[in-house]
């Protein structure tokens, strides 16, 4: 496609894209979103029956794959599974990762450190798998999940907002020494999503006073960050290098 031509329809026909965290949640909504713009997927996931699960219902040719991302060993043996089993990966989307909250005062070094290890070294390890991948191929699109938490501190959240205070930077990175070489990397910060751990997490009167907190009154859909992917895994996104999109409803703008 022309330089100066864009599709609207933000097609991802006949990509491959690799979506971790996919089982569930965002990870689960991006993955069928980018399967109904016409990309198979790679689902991968912690819960291998719920990868397959997950990638049996998607309308294009998709399959389920186990991986701690944490573990380096896992991460390399399952882009290799992913590239023999679809050919390449033209798009990585980085969902896995956990919420281990307390008081900074009493967080546990082992919260601290699975909270690090999943969000933040398994964003890296895979991308750094992954990249290596497309940077020989030619090119390619990351994303990589962050939060609201990567800009403004959250009470509880210490490891949690290191962690992806840490994505963002090394997205940002990434970004720079690859968009030359035809891999762009991005980042999505959504506040509270509405997943299934998201409504249980945040019911009752704190999930209120935080919604009074947001400037739009609520909190985000995950199809409304699935959107957001989509556009960033398109050729539309061809200009959009190490930007961070933030889907707070104003939360961080305050």
């Amino acid at each position: 496609m022309p330089a100066d031509k864009v599709d609207f329809d933000f097609s991802l026909a006949d990509k491959v894209a690799l979506v971790t965290g996919g089982a569930t949640g965002i990870g689960a909504a991006i993955a069928a979103a980018c399967a109904t713009k016409g990309a198979r997927i790679a689902v991968v996931d912690l819960n291998e029956a719920g990868a397959a699960d997950a990638a049996a219902s998607l309308p294009t040719e998709s399959r389920g794959f186990r991986c701690d991302v944490a573990d380096p060993d896992a991460v390399r043996a399952t882009v290799d599974a992913v590239q023999d089993a679809f050919g390449r990966i033209d798009i990585l989307v980085n969902s896995a990762g956990i919420a281990l909250l307390a008081p900074a005062e009493e967080l546990t070094l082992k919260a601290w450190d699975s909270t690090i290890d999943v969000n933040l070294k398994g964003t890296f390890l895979m991308c750094q798998a992954v990249g290596a991948s497309m940077l020989a191929s030619g090119g390619g699109a990351i994303i990589n999940m962050a939060s609201q938490a990567a800009t403004v501190a959250l009470d509880q959240h210490v490891a949690y907002c290191a962690s992806k205070f840490g994505v963002v930077g090394v997205s940002k990175v990434l970004a720079a020494e690859w968009g030359s070489r035809g891999v762009r990397v991005n980042t999505i910060s959504p506040t509270v999503v509405l997943t299934d751990l998201g409504r249980k997490a945040w019911e009752g009167p704190h999930g209120d006073a935080l919604k009074k907190q947001i400037p739009t009154g609520r909190f985000a859909y995950p199809d409304e960050i699935a959107a957001a992917a989509v556009y960033l895994a398109s050729d539309a996104a061809a200009m959009v290098n190490g930007a961070d999109l933030l889907i707070d409803g104003g939360y961080t703008i305050r």
